[in-house]
């Protein structure tokens, strides 16, 4: 009987110690996020309904009272009250100011939420080289804490993983230089760890993999105290092909070419019927689990984008359960997370047979899948649920990073609302597994907020309300303008390659290729009236309102920038010299004025992507590769432009003025001198041409603004003056 009451002791102060730990992490919350507000907010726990998430709101003794059943709830409480009562916008940028109210506004009636799902899931294996390779731990810190209130609660972890991985390898006799050569640049990491490519813009300095295992360590501390579950890496396959040498007698093959990359850059697959698989993946778990602990739950994507050595049903079962069970051999509460991508994207051969024998092979429930692209395709529909396995729908809405304005809201809303009510007991949750981020914000945190709805979400309210908190208070231009936002640029879905014709590779008609795809449904005359509206917004302005003025105008212009290349095809058919100059001489300008209004934004910057990158270097010769790298990934992507060159473009100063427009500068030039000379104009031949000016660009050292230049708002209005009369007589 004592036994019994010390153990019942023990277990209810270790119940007391997690919750003090709660509301002292909530309180540090509050005080980076609301520190005017903070001495005035109390948390407290919620015994909470078993296996529910839940957070109230109340008001009490003139202070804010949140509670929660753990940090993330009360976090996402406090999200809720900073929306809905302060009218503020809490941004995922770091050096985004986040606007709070002169005084703290009064709750009268209570507020509960629970959500309606428990599991949360965020990012993507491309984000951390499109997005995140060039962050320390002030843009973590940030984005951390803005998971937390966006109710994030399983966050894709993958940083540091090399170093991982370096101890493996050496430890199966690679040296140094082999190991680091094995490994990409970091902007490519993804690709590497995903199994696509090796080797490209190897090898990684030592100095990155250092720095990255630290900063991993601080990124998990954090998002634990925050309750979420991170989810780590596991060994899915992926070795060096100098491993053959080590081991003769191991069978590993190459997974084939991808991306148009040459065979130099193929990667290699171990067969896990290999007696080294499961050795390898007990070596990278146990070395990973020592430097970052485990939440048991791993992510781990076997032929993403490359072709198995079988396709043969049985075989597949047989990887599928060979890694869980190697996975569950170290850790016995081992969960596999894996992207469904490979069946979206290789639908052809991810026949139903083979997608259930897959699936099946692992226990139920230890296997949870991420239906990767809910917003264009619903796998889960078309696979009789996962057979059974629990998955989770997740928006993409964003590939490469690309600043094209996209997100089909009202669409989202139906199918995530069909999905909850009709997806199945094995629909776990919600997730966003964006490429990158920093467009298009709207759809993520509407993503996000749907998990704690009640039910159906009235969208053109629901916007309303996001424009009253990115502007600070209620102003009827703001809100009129982001209702035609949501009618047209926010009723389209986001794609694979989009862009503004400004980011494609000259041509005279149409667009280059598939990864700068500028076609919209809407009318621009339409945007246009948007764009007016926000500049006639009134009074006071915040960081995130002029972002959205800076992100309307960029795609205003862009889309018009189609018309003045049309215009100019014109002049070049009529063999109009005259013509030809004036038009492009315009377009021209107008990507002259675009860079102008971009670089009035501290977040439309090719100088502080670049200027980020090469402060990661402890050398001038590191401070070039990294710049090399982080130039490289957003222009000609892999080797000599092919396949993959543009598709992480995005249309930011710098880039704007120096990348795309003196590609289209060239261009104009070309034809202008082939028609003076009665010459016809080869397009191909200036292709290869304007290849030549990627590389070289990507390579040279230019100096960039890393800092925002000029008044924002003045900017805005007088481009919209300069260009509303033009833009306002073209229809769609």
């Amino acid at each position: 009987m004592l036994k019994y009451i010390l153990t019942c002791v023990l277990l209810f102060s270790i119940r007391l110690l997690a919750y003090g730990n709660d509301i002292e992490v909530s309180k540090m919350l509050a005080k980076r996020i609301a520190p005017a507000f903070a001495d005035r907010i109390i948390f407290s726990m919620i015994p909470g309904t078993p296996g529910k998430d839940e957070f109230d709101l109340s008001w009490n003794y003139n202070k804010l009272v949140i509670r929660g059943n753990n940090a993330n709830s009360m976090a996402t409480g406090l999200n809720y009250y900073l929306k809905y009562f302060c009218h503020t916008s809490v941004s995922w940028y770091k050096d985004d100011r986040i606007f709070l109210p002169a005084s703290m506004p009064v709750i009268n009636t209570p507020i509960h939420h629970t959500a309606r799902c428990n599991s949360r899931f965020m990012l993507n294996y491309c984000t951390f080289g499109y997005t995140m390779p060039w962050w320390t731990w002030k843009e973590w810190e940030r984005f951390i804490d803005w998971m937390a209130l966006n109710g994030i609660n399983m966050p894709l972890a993958i940083t540091g993983e090399e170093y991982v991985w370096y101890e493996v390898w050496k430890k199966m006799g690679l040296n140094d230089l082999e190991i680091r050569n094995f490994f990409t640049g970091p902007a490519f990491l993804p690709w590497h760890r995903m199994a696509n490519v090796d080797h490209w813009e190897g090898p990684l300095p030592w100095s990155w993999l250092n720095g990255q295992v630290e900063l991993q360590k601080k990124i998990l501390k954090r998002e634990r105290e925050l309750n979420m579950k991170p989810v780590l890496p596991a060994f899915a396959g992926h070795v060096p092909e100098i491993l053959r040498t080590k081991y003769p007698t191991a069978k590993i093959t190459s997974l084939g070419k991808w991306g148009e990359f040459d065979k130099e850059y193929e990667s290699f697959f171990l067969d896990p019927f290999d007696s080294l698989f499961n050795m390898i993946q007990k070596d990278f778990l146990e070395e990973q689990t020592k430097l970052f602990g485990t939440d048991h739950i791993y992510g781990t994507d076997p032929f993403n984008e490359v072709t198995p050595p079988s396709w043969e049903p049985a075989y597949l079962a047989n990887v599928a359960k060979i890694i869980y069970s190697s996975m569950k051999t170290v850790d016995s509460n081992a969960q596999w997370l894996q992207m469904t991508w490979i069946f979206y994207n290789n639908r052809k051969n991810w026949t139903d047979e083979r997608i259930k024998a897959y699936l099946e092979a692992v226990p139920q429930d230890k296997l949870i899948l991420l239906d990767y692209f809910c917003d264009n395709t619903e796998v889960w529909k078309a696979t009789k649920s996962f057979y059974g396995q629990p998955y989770l729908w997740c928006y993409l809405g964003n590939f490469g990073g690309n600043t094209m304005m996209s997100g089909n809201l009202k669409e989202v809303e139906s199918r995530m609302e069909n999905t909850f009510k009709n997806g199945g007991k094995n629909m776990w949750g919600i997730g966003s597994t964006l490429e990158g981020f920093g467009i298009n914000p709207i759809a993520y945190e509407y993503v996000f907020e749907k998990a704690w709805s009640d039910g159906a979400v009235d969208v053109d309210q629901w916007v309303s309300d996001w424009a009253t908190r990115r502007y600070g208070h209620p102003d009827k231009n703001v809100i009129e303008a982001w209702n035609i936002l949501l009618n047209t640029t926010y009723s389209e879905a986001a794609g694979l390659g989009r862009a503004t014709l400004t980011n494609s590779r000259p041509v005279l008609k149409n667009f280059q290729s598939w990864t700068t795809n500028p076609i919209i449904k809407y009318e621009n005359r339409e945007l246009l009236k948007a764009w007016d509206l926000l500049n006639q917004a009134k009074e006071k302005t915040t960081d995130v309102y002029e972002f959205d003025l800076v992100n309307t105008g960029r795609q205003v212009l862009g889309n018009y920038f189609k018309n003045v290349r049309d215009e100019f095809t014109d002049a070049y058919e009529k063999k109009d010299t005259t013509l030809l100059i004036k038009k492009g001489g315009e377009m021209i300008s107008l990507m002259n004025d675009m860079d102008t209004l971009l670089g009035s934004n501290k977040n439309s910057l090719v100088g502080k992507w670049i200027a980020d990158a090469m402060a990661m270097g402890v050398n001038t010769a590191e401070k070039k590769y990294y710049e090399q790298d982080a130039k490289k990934i957003i222009t000609v992507w892999g080797q000599e432009g092919r396949q993959l060159v543009d598709y992480g473009n995005r249309s930011w100063a710098g880039l704007m003025k120096s990348y795309y427009g003196e590609r289209w500068k060239m261009f104009v030039g070309e034809i202008i001198t082939h028609v003076k000379n009665d010459k016809p104009f080869d397009e191909k031949e200036f292709s290869a041409s304007v290849k030549d000016f990627e590389e070289n660009w990507a390579e040279k050292n230019e100096s960039f603004a890393s800092s925002p230049h000029g008044n924002t708002l003045a900017i805005s209005k007088g481009l919209y003056k300069k260009y509303s009369e033009k833009i306002a007589g073209i229809k769609k």
